[in-house]
């Protein structure tokens, strides 16, 4: 068996003995914030491996218990850029958290937007010896999917089946005991940069805590912002962060795609602070309690008192202080969010999205939170478009409940209620699959 499923298979008990403890956190390490929340379960019992394949999220069996969040320090593009910045802002985040929650956690699951996700469909099939679909069946129809060469440092974040099909009966969720002669799987597996995760991991690691998994957040957002019919009829989740605005497309409640376009809110903000000289922080001020991008007859009218806090003369207050209009400010923002709506337009595109049974999107994230973003999304993106907050659960305070913390909320159900990856079912070794996924295996037992 490959490393690979070594190391997520340790992730795996890891989390099972945080469950068994009753206390984990998770981590949102986000371009702009990172957040922390800690979750306190009921009992032991909450990852069974009976749960069968494609479990949905669920969270009654888990509360907040304490939750934090700081400004992201060290971060581009949500990747790591310098080491002990990042590390200062997660052991800030961490302690934050676990001060209010009362306990210590020792296991953390994190979340990665960066990384330069990358989607692939993988299909296998094999035959039904004993004329019923058994669970060793299963291994061995994943195990004889074709493995591409995902390219040079390029690593498996998830490999999830979607779609089981028992001599041409498609759509199932779980084939276990279904008769019949031949069995099929398809599967989607995203690949990132191993570079980028392996600083991640090692950050977490020298923050002194325990990396019981990572999940991708676009995967995540996607989880807690799309509601159930949404994941099931074929929706897309645009997730709005300050770096990266990632996209996730779901079906049969499984995501089937996700990439990232290397764009977000920061973007916004350095256009404010360029367009009217004045310094990031007003910038930002400016965007979040100002901005807007669609223009109104009054807009010309509604002056915005702002000090530059740029240039020779910062620090003056008597002589940088002006009004700028609210329609400068729109001006400025509207043709960035349309550059990032448009290459979000393009991703969906190359994903076939226009073929979903339904084609519902749904923006989340901090800079979905833009007045006006959904009327200018529908026009790019398509017409049936929404701003999606994420699911309530239960213990969360109400200021972390908006669209900015989307993906933290959906690490808190992937915690509870992961679904199933390849990882978690034992495949023949000597199959030709498991020997092409050993390839991509050697970052893993370098870094984990």
């Amino acid at each position: 068996m490959g490393d690979l499923y070594q190391v997520q298979r340790a992730m795996r008990q890891m989390r099972r003995a945080a469950l068994a403890r009753g206390v984990m956190a998770v981590l949102d390490i986000g371009t702009s914030k990172m957040s922390c929340i800690v979750l306190q379960f009921d009992g032991p019992g909450q990852f069974r491996e009976e749960d069968g394949v494609g479990p949905m999220a669920g969270q009654s069996n888990f509360r907040v218990i304490g939750a934090a969040t700081t400004q992201s320090r060290g971060m581009r593009y949500g990747e790591i850029e310098t080491m002990a910045e990042t590390e200062r802002a997660v052991r800030t985040v961490v302690s934050s958290a676990q001060k209010r929650a009362g306990v210590r956690v020792d296991h953390v699951i994190a979340c990665l937007s960066g990384a330069r996700p990358s989607s692939y469909g993988l299909a296998g099939e094999v035959s039904l010896d004993s004329g019923k679909c058994t669970e060793h069946d299963i291994g061995a129809v994943l195990a004889a999917c074709d493995v591409p060469d995902f390219g040079r440092g390029r690593e498996v974040l998830h490999a999830q089946p979607v779609n089981f099909a028992v001599d041409g009966r498609s759509g199932l969720s779980d084939p276990r005991d279904h008769v019949g002669n031949r069995l099929a799987v398809d599967v989607h597996a995203l690949t990132i940069d191993g570079d980028a995760a392996g600083n991640l991991v090692h950050c977490i690691r020298r923050c002194d805590l325990e990396l019981a998994g990572v999940a991708s957040a676009a995967y995540v957002a996607g989880r807690a912002a799309l509601v159930e019919d949404e994941q099931e009829l074929g929706s897309a989740c645009i997730d709005m962060g300050g770096g990266i605005t990632g996209v996730s497309i779901f079906v049969r409640k499984h995501m089937i795609f996700a990439d990232a376009v290397r764009m977000g809110g920061e973007l916004v903000t350095q256009d404010i602070a360029r367009g009217l000289r004045v310094s990031t922080q007003m910038a930002e001020w400016l965007k979040t309690r100002h901005g807007g991008i669609e223009a109104t007859g009054r807009d010309d009218r509604e002056m915005i008192q702002v000090d530059g806090g740029t240039g020779a003369d910062a620090g003056d207050w008597d002589h940088d202080r002006r009004a700028v209009s609210r329609a400068d400010l729109i001006g400025i923002m509207r043709p960035r969010v349309e550059e990032i709506l448009d290459e979000v337009r393009a991703v969906l595109d190359a994903a076939g999205f226009d073929c979903m049974p339904s084609r519902q999107i749904v923006l989340t994230g901090g800079g979905s939170q833009i007045p006006g973003l959904e009327t200018l999304a529908a026009r790019i993106l398509g017409q049936n478009v929404r701003i999606g907050r994420p699911l309530r659960i239960q213990g969360l305070a109400q200021n972390m409940t908006t669209p900015g913390h989307a993906a933290t909320v959906g690490l808190a159900l992937f915690a509870a209620h992961p679904q199933d990856e390849w990882w978690d079912f034992d495949m023949p070794v000597s199959s030709h699959g498991a020997r092409s996924v050993r390839r991509v295996a050697r970052w893993f037992r370098n870094h984990w």
